[in-house]
Parts: structure tokens; C-alpha cells; sequence
């Protein structure tokens, strides 16, 4: 894969992170096309597994006793693309380092590229675009590609303008700098849908960027790790960026859930308001039925999308559901209590005194579940 090193980069340290996550049938052969490098750098590559259940760290040790080049790190208790991403490249040693995806969808070959492409055109930053114009995706379905590009133009339409000319800034395979990007690097927020993405957020405009075309191969083992929270984790990171990051990630996701819990108490609250046949005025315990089913929502909802990395199963979902209705019981009581008064003696209509009812719970109800449910700051 390697012919000659470009000037003096054979002095050059090398780090390649490699984030895994049940690739055993994906690592070996990647980490035998990346050893070639040797003949060009000094090289280090850090395998950083997220506790694979499928033996992949396992394989990982035994291939790094004969190959000194190898690390891992294997994370238990910790989970996350992002936050592997940055473990790597914190505990990372080398002068140039170059993340990529571990499922044999990035080309090793275009390895030396990316990292020639960062020496030459002194960058700190080099990505590998699947949508350069001379790049080849052959391992996106037409709906995959589809959905990539309207994320990646998204992403352009939130990153500061310097990024503008970007056609991938949501890749997963790129090559900086270590000393220039460092600082930024613990910056970045490991909750967030791409690590790439969320660098370049940061950043503000800062690093000097370019990319190179890749050739997107299709998986050769394993499945996709998409799924709806990944999905989520992304409008998450837009809308946190075009809050010039002013507000937590997870304030944001706690309020995107309890807009569907307002759907959910005015459905329930009509529906049963329709079917008694009786006005919301007095009869608070109609509107209690639909708060409770509106906190109910939020909390399961949250559990999985919220607070998934510190998600509740089993028993311990049920105790966290009642945590969650004590920890609500005060903004609860005060919800209808609002939209009784405002109903009474306001005359308000019945939408808007219970919208004024559930404005009154968010804060009360983000910082109080956070920590006492999801013992989370």
C-alpha cells in the first residue's frame, strides 16, 4: 500500500484511532493494510473498543502481541462513537493523527492521501469526502446516500461559514494535526452525532480544512449501528448549533420530548374532556389524567433518546418512572393548578390555560430528573 514517505514524514509520528464496536470480522484485515504504514511513519494505532460482545478486543490483544505498533483501549462503562473518538485522540502520541470508521468502508489506501494531503497543503485539517466530486460511494444504498446529503447539507447550513465549501463535514474519516487541534479536541462534546461535525462547531471557523475524494465501500461484515437515536442525536446537534451552543444538548432534547408530551396531555385531556361530555373547569382530575400520561411519555421517551447512554431496563425502569412522577408531582400539581386559575379567572379557553400549565414544569422537571432519576449533572 505504502511506496515512499513524503520528505522527512518517516520521522513523523502517526496515531490512528480506530473506534470498534462488535467488528471482529472487520479489524484484523483492516489492521493488517494499516501496519504497512511502518514502511512510511512511525506508527501507533489505537483500537478503541466500546466492550464488544462479539470478541473483538479480544482479537485485538492477541494481534497487538506480535505487533508492538497496536493499542487498546477497551472502555467499560463508557460508550458512544464520539466519545471513543476523543479517548483516541486524547491518549494519542503521534504528531498527525487520522480517525476512520473500522468496518472496511474507508479505504486503508487512502490513508497516505489523507496524511500527505495534510503535510503538503500545510492544513490542519484533512477530510475524507464520500461527496467530493471525484468520489466513488459504492456501500450507501440510494436512500442512505440520499439521507447523507441532506444531513450534510444541514450540517453546512449550521457550521460556521469558513466551512461553507465542505461537502462532507459529517465524515467519519479524517486526518489533523494533533498540536493545532488538541485544544479543540477537548472541546468537543461526546454527545454529539459526529465527532467531525461537532470539531468543526467548535472550532468556530478556525482550522484551516480540506478534503480528499473517497472511494465508500460496502460493509463486508457486521450491520449498520444507525438506528432512530442516531437520527435524533443529529437534529440534537443542529439545533445546538444554531443556538450558538448556549443551551446543553440535553436541555434541548428534554424540551424536543416535552413538545410531544404537550401533544400528548391536550389529546388525552380533549379525549377525555369529548367523552365525559364536561367543561375542563372543575374537573381537575380529567386534566391530572392528562399530565400524568404526558409525564409518562416524557419519561419513557427520554429513558431512550435523552438519558439512553445512561438508560434504565428492567426493574429499574419501573422505580425510575416513579422517581420521575414524584420528581414531577410539585410542576405537576402546579400544571393544572395554572390552567384551573386561568380558566377561572381569566377566562381563558382550556388550550391556553393548559400550554401556561406545562410551560410552568420544563425547568423544574430537566434539572430535578437529570439528577435524581438519571444521576446525571
Amino acid at each position: 500500500m505504502v511506496a515512499t514517505a513524503p520528505g522527512s514524514a518517516s520521522e513523523l509520528r502517526v496515531s490512528i484511532v480506530l473506534p470498534t464496536y462488535n467488528e471482529r470480522g472487520n479489524i484484523e484485515p483492516l489492521l493488517e493494510q494499516l501496519l504497512a504504514l511502518q514502511q512510511a511513519f512511525r506508527l501507533e494505532i489505537l483500537v478503541v473498543d466500546d466492550d464488544s460482545a462479539d470478541g473483538t478486543a479480544e482479537l485485538v490483544r492477541r494481534l497487538a502481541h506480535d505487533q508492538p505498533a497496536i493499542r487498546l483501549i477497551r472502555r467499560v462503562g463508557r460508550a458512544g462513537l464520539a466519545s471513543a473518538i476523543k479517548e483516541g485522540l486524547l491518549d494519542a502520541s503521534g504528531d498527525l493523527a487520522l480517525v476512520m470508521d473500522s468496518d472496511g468502508q474507508h479505504e486503508p489506501s487512502s490513508v497516505l492521501r489523507a496524511l500527505q494531503a495534510l503535510l503538503e497543503g500545510d492544513q490542519d485539517l484533512v477530510i475524507g469526502s464520500r461527496f467530493h466530486p471525484q468520489a466513488q460511494i459504492r456501500g450507501l444504498s440510494g436512500r442512505r446516500e440520499t439521507g447523507s446529503s441532506w444531513a450534510n447539507a444541514s450540517a453546512r447550513f449550521s457550521l460556521p461559514r469558513a466551512y461553507a465549501g465542505l461537502t462532507d463535514p459529517m465524515s467519519g474519516f479524517f486526518a489533523l494535526r494533533l498540536d493545532a487541534v488538541l485544544p479543540l479536541v477537548r472541546a468537543v462534546d461526546v454527545n454529539g452525532f459526529k465527532f467531525l461535525y461537532e470539531l468543526l462547531a467548535v472550532s468556530k471557523g478556525r482550522l484551516r480544512a480540506t478534503e480528499i475524494p473517497l472511494t465508500f465501500q460496502p460493509r463486508s461484515y457486521g450491520s449498520s449501528k444507525l438506528d432512530l437515536a442516531i437520527f435524533w442525536d443529529f437534529l440534537i446537534s443542529i439545533l445546538h448549533s444554531l443556538c450558538l451552543r448556549l443551551l446543553p444538548r440535553r436541555a434541548i432534547s428534554f424540551a424536543l420530548v416535552g413538545a410531544s408530551g404537550v401533544v400528548v396531555q391536550l389529546l388525552v385531556t380533549q379525549l377525555l374532556l369529548g367523552l365525559s361530555g364536561r367543561p375542563l373547569a372543575g374537573n381537575e382530575e380529567l386534566a391530572l389524567v392528562g399530565a400524568l400520561a404526558a409525564a409518562s411519555s416524557n419519561y419513557l421517551i427520554n429513558n431512550a433518546l435523552t438519558f439512553r447512554f445512561a438508560r434504565l431496563r428492567g426493574l429499574a425502569l419501573l422505580q425510575g418512572l416513579l422517581k420521575f412522577l414524584m420528581v414531577s408531582c410539585l410542576p405537576l400539581a402546579a400544571n393544572v393548578g395554572v390552567a384551573q386559575v386561568l380558566v377561572r379567572f381569566s377566562h381563558a379557553d382550556s388550550l391556553s390555560a393548559q400550554l401556561a400549565g406545562i410551560l410552568v414544569v420544563f425547568v423544574w422537571n430537566y434539572a430535578a430528573s437529570s439528577r435524581f432519576v438519571w444521576n446525571t449533572p
